[in-house]
């Protein structure tokens, strides 16, 4: 979810443009216009190119906006063009060889100007830290350019994370891996910015870099950083890094220049029509020309358009044709979004849970994945726990949850809706067998690994006996969740810290941190921090993203359960969702539960029709 709330471009707004609408295509293409230069700016950082590259890319946009199937797909397919665009830009400008230019020529090369930071820097007024984090950006591998290029605006929340993966080619798993270890790049790289730029600074830094020639790249930063991991002078410089996350929260999109904007936008601005060798039209108000003896009409204005001289060749565009293929740009289903909330680190306050139903069993069998698509409207982080009831399939459906769980590796008596993933679980020890692990494997690519193993009425198993199974659950080949605590989940030598040492010194894999969380504070803004607190306390610990997968306010203090009344309930889980799509790590959620019975009275439907007043709050939610 972005935290701006900006949503994709209007889906009929894409099906004027591709039906011929001149008017329809001028706002597309407009309002496309910001968005390609600030990821072509940040991946070229601030190259004299960048105009050329931004003007080439909105020319396939147009070009190829035909082919396009789904006009709800129309963000992220743009962004996967551009990055085509950069990837081709950055091959050429490595396999073409240096010529020399000469004198008379130079007079044409535009002035570079600053880079993409600088402008960054100049244009949005960072200060301070944010100021160090741009500055910072320099020092990064060449192949981090393009990724830092789609996570600056998905931290200022233009960009889903799938719309970032999809563009890399990546998983979402895997592309937040990537961007975990850029980060830490940055990171790195703000201690060494602040380190040069101490004053008086460290003497013994200034020896290390005399024969550094002052432009940053990766080698140097590895240098340099070397030193100032290793120097208390240095040191002293960085001890109040804020996490970068935060710093960008709030950052919004460069404007774009006066000079690029007025190709595509204005009362006089250029037109670029199909025609002869050399013919560019440039009055704004013509909606078509002839391409040159076919007679194709080309229903471009003003706004939607680049300008092209064509030489030798007629350039034809026509928008109800496919004049060649179009770039692989098929978006990725959603898992992540992005920017964490500003919050102090804090110790939690969670409250035990009774957790869900005992372990289901059920018999296997063959079930028909449903196509991949997004859901309507909805935050992909947001899923629920399942489990069966009257009608569950269709107040499944109903509920917009991009993904559910049922507490086993199967979904018996479920169907899964379009565009909502199922994710398998092992519940506990006696589900660790072939068969239980066949059909996770095969539901994939995600698996949940062992429910509460802290309580007794849950899986109930020691430290020692999860690690001796995890092999087995290791060899599906899924992306591993840590056993599902009831709660304690940063505490040190509590469970989850146990299982997660030990894991380590067995070189086992734990991709993702699972948990679960019940508040018995039933005033809003008290529970909702406490939540945020608890899930910033398992993250500085462990370090690696979070499924909370189960959540919802229920009181067990006192020997009894309380529950709050369904407006406490539906405000809490309106605020919380919007909470949680705003924390970098926290990849998913799940609300407990999807019924509403007399037992669980935080269930979101009664039955496939009636929602409860949280389930018309879990549908709202984005």
């Amino acid at each position: 979810m972005s935290r701006t709330g900006r949503a994709t471009p209007d889906a009929a707004l894409v099906s004027a443009a591709q039906q011929g609408g001149a008017h329809a295509l001028d706002a597309l293409v407009a309002a496309s216009l910001p968005l390609v230069y600030n990821i072509v700016g940040r991946a070229l950082r601030g190259h004299a190119d960048v105009d050329d590259v931004v003007q080439e890319t909105l020319v396939r946009v147009v070009r190829h906006l035909s082919d396009l199937r789904d006009p709800g797909a129309y963000r992220p397919w743009l962004v996967a063009i551009t990055i085509r665009q950069v990837r081709d830009w950055e091959l050429h400008r490595r396999t073409s060889p240096a010529r020399p230019v000469g004198v008379e020529a130079m007079q044409d090369v535009p002035d570079p100007g600053p880079d993409f930071a600088d402008l960054t820097i100049a244009r949005l007024g960072l200060t301070d830290q944010r100021r160090e984090v741009a500055e910072a950006t320099r020092w990064l591998d060449a192949d981090d350019q393009e990724l830092i290029a789609l996570w600056w605006l998905e931290e200022a929340g233009e960009l889903e994370r799938s719309d970032l993966a999809g563009a890399l080619g990546l998983s979402p798993n895997h592309a937040g891996v990537r961007i975990h270890r850029m980060k830490e790049q940055i990171q790195t790289a703000r201690t060494v910015v602040r380190a040069l730029r101490a004053q008086p600074g460290c003497a013994a830094l200034r020896a290390v870099a005399t024969s550094w020639n002052g432009v940053p790249d990766s080698l140097w930063r590895k240098r340099l950083a070397r030193h100032v991991r290793d120097c208390v002078v240095c040191a002293r410089t960085s001890g109040d890094l804020v996490p970068i996350d935060r710093l960008l929260a709030g950052v919004s999109m460069l404007p774009v220049p006066a000079a690029l904007a007025g190709k595509f936008g204005g009362p006089a601005a250029p037109t670029l029509l199909a025609g002869k060798a050399g013919a560019v039209a440039t009055s704004a108000k013509v909606a078509g020309a002839a391409a040159g003896s076919s007679g194709l009409t080309v229903p471009l204005a003003a706004a939607a358009t680049v300008v092209v001289l064509a030489t030798a060749t007629l350039v034809g565009v026509h928008l109800n044709r496919s004049p060649a293929p179009a770039p692989a740009a098929n978006p990725l289903p959603p898992v992540v979004t992005t920017v964490e909330s500003p919050s102090p680190a804090a110790t939690p306050t969670p409250a035990p849970t009774t957790g869900p139903p005992a372990s289901p069993t059920a018999t296997p069998r063959t079930t028909t994945k449903a196509p991949a698509a997004p859901p309507a409207a909805t935050s992909p982080k947001k899923g629920v726990a399942v489990w069966e009831f009257d009608g569950v399939s269709q107040a499944l459906a109903a509920s917009k949850a991009s993904w559910y769980y049922t507490w086993n590796p199967r979904h018996e008596g479920v169907t899964t809706p379009r565009g909502t993933q199922f994710v398998p679980m092992i519940w506990g020890a006696k589900d660790v067998n072939d068969s239980a692990l066949a059909a996770a494997k095969a539901a994939g690519p995600y698996l949940l690994a062992f429910n509460e193993p802290d309580l007794d009425g849950q899986a109930n198993m020691s430290v020692e006996q999860a690690l001796e199974l995890w092999p087995r659950l290791q060899a599906t080949g899924s992306k591993l969740s840590s056993p599902a605590v009831a709660f304690g989940g940063a505490d040190p030598g509590g469970w989850l810290d146990r299982f997660m040492s030990g894991a380590k010194s067995r070189g086992y894999r734990v991709d993702f941190v699972a948990l679960h969380w019940y508040g018995g504070d039933f005033t809003t803004a008290n529970a909702v921090d406490q939540l945020r607190r608890y899930l910033q306390a398992v993250y500085d610990r462990y370090k690696k993203p979070i499924w909370l997968t189960e959540f919802a306010l229920i009181d067990f203090s006192g020997g009894g359960v309380r529950f709050p009344s369904q407006a406490q309930q539906a405000a809490f889980l309106t605020a919380a969702a919007k909470m949680l799509g705003g924390l970098s790590f926290l990849h998913r959620y799940a609300w407990f539960g999807l019924p509403a019975t007399d037992k669980d009275q935080s269930g979101l439907f009664r039955s496939g029709t009636s929602p409860t007043a949280v389930g018309r709050a879990f549908v709202a939610a984005r």
